[in-house]
């Protein structure tokens, strides 16, 4: 016969059983990759990811800080991330940037205001970000999370934590951008962002190219969203740990300013 264990261990293993099944259970929970699905929407395909900012810390990258390089593409902040101990989880390119490779609106990264918002009105130059109205998506200090018109985030005066400027706006109000047209041949790979609660975050990105009406409705009609914000176009890609590269063929995307990220501890 097997000699019965002390007491004193006999007593504690139940309990470190239990810690044991509680660790498995949340220990890694801040951990996790956020939720991503491959959606059928119209016919047409999208990769749809939703953050829980109560658990999902997103944030945002231009530029490293040390060398104030940018890291221009998702692959070189993952290894910015790794250096530091960081596992990437998921990334996607923010708003829509100029010439110079800078964001063309309101950029605030970490607090720090770093481009001003834009509101200049009809500049052809600008492309899709002329087409009105444009917005702001912005986590807050507290880490709730809007989509606003750029004029209704200017009225309201309050401090991102983190913010980017695009355009246009998909969906105002829980109506499509007015200046959208059905049977619009202006088909691109396209991306877009939402908060369908003060933290819950969805990003959306076509498989295939789109046009604005379609990919409006994808966030009004499919994922219920009230207000949503279009990222940009032919470029765009999301990126989800497992699941890889979703969005534009690698060909056309270009360097980014300005890439959403959500890291956790290696």
């Amino acid at each position: 016969m097997m000699p019965r264990p002390p007491r004193m261990l006999r007593r504690w293993r139940p309990l470190a059983l239990l810690a044991l099944l509680a660790c498995a259970a949340g220990c890694n929970s801040s951990a996790r990759t956020p939720s991503s699905r491959e959606l059928s929407f119209d016919g047409q395909n999208y990769r749809v990811v939703t953050l829980d900012l109560k658990r999902d810390p997103l944030s945002l990258h231009w530029r490293d800080p040390a060398s104030s390089e940018a890291y221009g593409d998702i692959e070189t902040l993952q290894q910015w991330g790794e250096a530091r101990g960081q596992r990437l989880l998921f990334a996607t390119n923010a708003g829509i940037y100029d010439r110079q490779n800078a964001p063309l609106g309101l950029y605030v990264e970490n607090g720090k205001t770093l481009v001003p918002l834009n509101l200049a009105h009809g500049n052809p130059a600008s492309g899709n970000f002329s087409l009105l109205p444009n917005g702001v998506f912005a986590v807050y200090p507290d880490g709730h999370a809007a989509v606003r018109t750029s004029a209704d985030f200017k009225a309201d005066g309050k401090p991102a934590r983190w913010a980017t400027q695009s355009g246009p706006m998909l969906v105002i109000a829980g109506q499509l951008n007015p200046q959208f047209v059905d049977d619009s041949g202006s088909l691109k790979w396209r991306s877009g962002v939402c908060a369908k609660t003060p933290h819950e975050v969805v990003f959306a990105v076509s498989e295939v190219p789109v046009n604005f009406h379609d990919f409006a409705r994808l966030f009004r009609d499919e994922l219920g969203c009230r207000d949503a914000l279009y990222l940009d176009g032919s470029i765009s890609q999301i990126f989800v740990n497992g699941d890889g590269y979703a969005g534009a063929p690698a060909f056309l995307v270009r360097p980014y300013a300005g890439i959403f990220a959500v890291f956790a501890p290696q």
